[in-house]
């Protein structure tokens, strides 16, 4: 229960950066970020899911509806944040945010932007700041 409450700090760290592109994200702030993201996402898939059957069954639309539509508020409302996050984690192996557009390079681009995620910061100072590893960011004041 405890790893889950830490994992949940990453994740509220993020949200309270909600559109800081500047400084640096280490992996592990990225990556809790999205296994936490993706929990929720999860979660509100079974609850679509749920909806849509009662829906189906008790012949109410609004049960079908109401997930879905709680669904994608979710999604918008997480845009800025995830976007925010990614630059913040390609600022900390010391690329520019503007990096992220390799991805619309077919197949190749995908791989070489998951391959810089998984890549370990840059060591020291960048033009973005001082390396994020070893300072505790998990005060959430």
């Amino acid at each position: 229960m405890t790893r889950l409450f830490i994992v949940m700090n990453w994740y509220l760290k993020v949200l309270k950066q909600y559109a800081d592109f500047s400084g640096r994200a280490r992996r592990k702030e990225y990556w809790m970020f999205k296994l936490f993201d993706g929990i929720i996402a999860v979660a509100l898939i079974w609850v679509m899911g749920i909806g849509f059957v009662l829906g189906v069954v008790l012949k109410c639309d609004l049960l079908s509806f109401l997930p879905i539509l709680l669904y994608y508020v979710y999604l918008l409302a997480l845009i800025i944040p995830n976007i925010a996050v990614l630059v913040r984690r390609l600022h900390d192996i010391g690329n520019s945010g503007w990096t992220f557009f390799i991805v619309l390079v077919p197949l190749a681009g995908v791989i070489v932007l998951f391959v810089w995620l998984c890549t370990d910061s840059q060591a020291g100072k960048n033009k973005w700041g001082l390396n994020p590893k070893g300072r505790n960011f998990l005060v959430l004041t």
